[in-house]
Formats: structure tokens, C-alpha cells, sequence
């Protein structure tokens, strides 16, 4: 293949999509990397007036602070249990959309409608559940049990979970849809006449194909799942029961309390473990995902 001779027209090509990209890069850099700097800075000074530099002091302090441990700790957990479910829920039913089944649409309408409700009507809906008085408790004292305050009570991670899971699940297994019906059908079609079965073809086919879609699915989950602040403000407030105290929670009640430096640590804080276990993902899907590329 011939190289082309007129490098004024390359280069010109080069000045015009760079030219294209300039408004995205200065919109990263405006919204995204500049205050992220700021924020670093301020995790590493005593306070915005002195402006004095104190190194990591400001992260040694925050690893004593007993309500950022119980919110780390909270989260995790809710985190560490909530993403594996979502993962596997939602692809098993891509799986089983991706048969003829009676009631394919409607089935598909009903966990695709939680994207289509406004936060707000789903918290409402939850609460009239699950509340002291609400309708689960009323069902088990029809049946001679002893209602629970679900949301004050050791149990409300559930109920965060299942919360988690029915807004969530929808637009995973949409995802993990499209990505099965990407699959080259001629490899199913060989594989089953060499007599490979389902469960084969799934664990040895199918999964190989899907792995980028989900390492997708885990990173926008595990966003998602740090992103559960909103639901439990509007089902609690601002000081919730000891196990629905979230990260999200210390880091508005920190702002709201003007401490900036304790605020800024914890938020870097979030970003490093966040960008490692993004790494860590992205990392183990280049590695596994090598032999379906090629």
C-alpha cells in the first residue's frame, strides 16, 4: 500500500480533528481535572484561610474519624454485596430473554420501567412498604409475626440491596442482551454440531465474548452503587440508622459543616480506590480478553 505524498494535506487532517476534540479537552480540563487539583490541594493544607501545607495529616486524621469508618465499612459491604448480584442477575436474564419465552415483552417492560420512574416516586413506593406501619409489616402481623422498622434496624441494608437491584437490573440486562445477540452465530452453530450443550457453550463461549460487557457492567454498577446517597437521604435523612450510613452521608454532612479539608481527603480518598479497582478490572479484561480479539 502506497503512502500518501502530500504531508500539507496530513497534517491538515491532523490540525482539523484536533481542532474537534479541543471543546471536549477543555471541558474535561474546566470541570473535571481542575477541580479535582483543587481538592487535592485542599486535602493537604490545615484550613482555606492559613492556607498552611500539613502533608497527609488531613488523611492520618480521617482514618481516626469513627463516622468515616463506619461509612467506608457500609458501603463496602453494601457495595461488595449489591454489584456481584446485579452482575449475575441481570445476566441471567439476558440469558433467559434470549429464548422464546411467553411473555418475553411484558417481562422485559417490567424490569426496563424502574429507568422510566423519577427517584423521588421510587423512595415513595418503598416507604409505603417498607415503613413501621407499612404494608410488609401489615402482612406479617396477618400472619401472627411481629412487624420490624425496617429502615432503623439492622435489616434496612436489604431493603437498600433489593432497592439497588430493581432500579438496576433493567438496564444491565439490556446491555448484557445486546451483547449476547453480538455473538458470531456460526461459533454456536459448530460448537453444537460437535455436540457441545448449553452450559458449554455458555461457560466456554459465550462468557469469553461477554467479558467486556462485563467488566462494563461492574464499573457502572459499582458507580452506581456508590451513587446510592439519594434514596437513603430521601428515605432517612441525614443521620440514618448505623448500618445505612454511607459514605455519600459523611461527605455531606462534612460539607454542611464547612470542613473542607477532612471533605477533600475523603474525596480523593474515594477517587484512589475507585481508579484502582477500575484499573484492576480493565486490567484483567485486556489479559482474559486477549484470545476472543484475536
Amino acid at each position: 500500500m502506497k503512502r500518501s505524498k502530500d504531508p500539507c494535506g496530513r497534517r491538515r487532517v491532523r490540525i482539523a480533528s484536533n481542532l474537534c476534540i479541543l471543546p471536549s479537552l477543555l471541558g474535561v480540563l474546566i470541570f473535571f481535572l481542575i477541580p479535582f487539583g483543587i481538592v487535592v490541594y485542599y486535602s493537604m493544607i490545615n484550613n482555606p484561610n492559613t492556607k498552611q501545607f500539613v502533608g497527609l495529616s488531613n488523611y492520618i486524621k480521617l482514618f481516626s474519624n469513627n463516622a468515616f469508618l463506619a461509612a467506608a465499612k457500609n458501603t463496602g459491604l453494601f457495595s461488595a454485596v449489591s454489584v456481584p448480584l446485579a452482575l449475575v442477575l441481570s445476566l441471567a436474564l439476558a440469558v433467559m430473554l434470549e429464548r422464546n419465552i411467553p411473555g418475553k415483552s411484558a417481562f422485559r417492560t417490567f424490569f426496563l420501567s424502574p429507568l422510566m420512574v423519577p427517584t423521588a416516586s421510587v423512595v415513595l413506593v418503598w416507604q409505603v412498604l417498607f415503613h413501621n406501619h407499612g404494608t410488609i409489616n401489615q402482612i406479617i402481623e396477618q400472619f401472627g409475626g411481629h412487624g420490624v422498622d425496617w429502615l432503623k434496624s439492622s435489616h434496612g441494608q436489604i431493603i437498600l440491596i433489593c432497592m439497588f437491584l430493581w432500579k438496576n437490573l433493567g438496564y444491565n440486562m439490556i446491555l448484557f442482551m445486546a451483547a449476547l445477540a453480538g455473538i458470531p452465530k456460526d461459533i454456536l452453530e459448530v460448537a453444537e454440531l460437535e455436540g457441545a450443550g448449553r452450559i458449554y457453550q455458555f461457560f466456554h463461549i459465550k462468557l469469553r465474548y461477554l467479558s467486556p460487557t462485563i467488566v462494563f457492567v461492574l464499573i457502572l454498577s459499582m458507580i452506581n452503587s456508590f451513587k446510592i446517597f439519594r434514596e437513603v437521604y430521601l428515605l432517612t435523612g441525614d443521620y440514618p440508622y448505623d448500618k445505612l450510613y454511607m459514605l455519600q452521608h459523611f461527605m455531606n454532612n462534612t460539607f454542611a459543616s464547612l470542613d473542607y479539608q477532612k471533605l477533600s481527603a475523603a474525596a480523593v480518598l474515594f477517587a484512589a480506590v475507585m481508579i484502582v479497582i477500575i484499573a484492576v478490572l480493565l486490567i484483567s479484561e485486556n489479559i482474559f480478553g486477549k484470545d476472543v480479539e484475536n
